[in-house]
């Protein structure tokens, strides 16, 4: 099997599991669901459980060798197994639990294939680590295609704060600067990520520290990649273990734009990206 082919194979697995939990938080919406608290205000719920129990499912028949790590089920494998997948069964939980349809699935290799799915809208986004591309219930699959025409930027404003005060994603939207080119939008799910690899955002930000690990964001940063956006930490840094936070934007424009709105960087750093 050539590496095309395991890439390949790969992003089938990601797609599939990540429908299988898209098929279960569809299913489960609007019932009764018992919350489980994690503690600092964090809960997760039956479909939550069980829609990681469903991807589980996916990828243990395909690749039984693979250790997963799950936000739910927590480290299943070794952690420094060489082919790992991360998996974030319901991102947007408390939208989720009082009604809100802005929740996605995250399935993600890490380093290689991912998959986002959207319960509600049927849209699978996709990446076998090198293009990307949307899939739609009845449709033919279509390369996803950033844009920053939509102007909208959806911003994190989500708990911990780990780079305050030195930087805080809300008072980026005080900026003049952003009023005057950007619109501000809050979803709370990382499906945003997924939009800005199709063109339906024109960025993303959000803080935090190394997330190119994070069961809630490798999946769509690995989208943003293989369509071509711009991808770094909210310091200018690569997405990594050194990385600080995340912005993802369609171009390079958009992205030295939003940096320049960063605290703390100097004019040569502004116009990098």
């Amino acid at each position: 099997m050539t590496d095309a082919h395991a890439s390949s194979d790969d992003a089938a697995v990601a797609t599939a599991g990540a429908t299988a939990g898209a098929d279960v938080v569809r299913t489960l919406y609007g019932r009764p669901l018992e919350r489980i608290d994690k503690g600092a205000g964090d809960f997760a719920t039956a479909a939550d459980l069980e829609a990681e129990k469903a991807i589980l499912g996916v990828i243990r028949a395909a690749r039984p060798d693979d250790a997963v790590l799950g936000e739910e089920g927590g480290q299943q494998g070794a952690a420094d197994s060489v082919r790992q997948w991360l998996v974030d069964p319901l991102c947007g939980t408390l939208n989720y639990a009082v009604g809100t349809m802005a929740v996605a699935v995250n399935v993600a290799l890490r380093d290689g294939a991912a998959a986002v799915a959207d319960p509600f809208s049927g849209e699978v986004f996709f990446t076998d680590g090198e293009s990307a591309w949307i899939r739609r219930d009845g449709a033919d699959d279509a390369r996803l295609t950033p844009s920053s025409a939509t102007g909208l930027v959806d911003v994190n404003l989500d708990p911990p704060f780990p780079s305050a005060p030195g930087f805080r994603a809300v008072d980026l939207l005080g900026h003049p600067a952003f009023v005057e080119r950007f619109r501000p939008r809050v979803v709370s799910t990382s499906l945003a990520l997924a939009w800005v690899a199709a063109g339906r955002r024109a960025a993303y930000v959000t803080d935090g520290g190394d997330l190119s690990t994070s069961v809630h964001f490798a999946a769509g940063i690995a989208l943003c990649r293989a369509a071509g956006c711009t991808v770094t930490g909210v310091d200018g840094a690569p997405v990594g273990a050194a990385g600080r936070g995340l912005v993802a934007a369609a171009d390079d424009e958009t992205h030295g734009l939003l940096m320049s709105m960063m605290p703390g960087r100097n004019q040569a750093e502004r116009t990098t990206t």
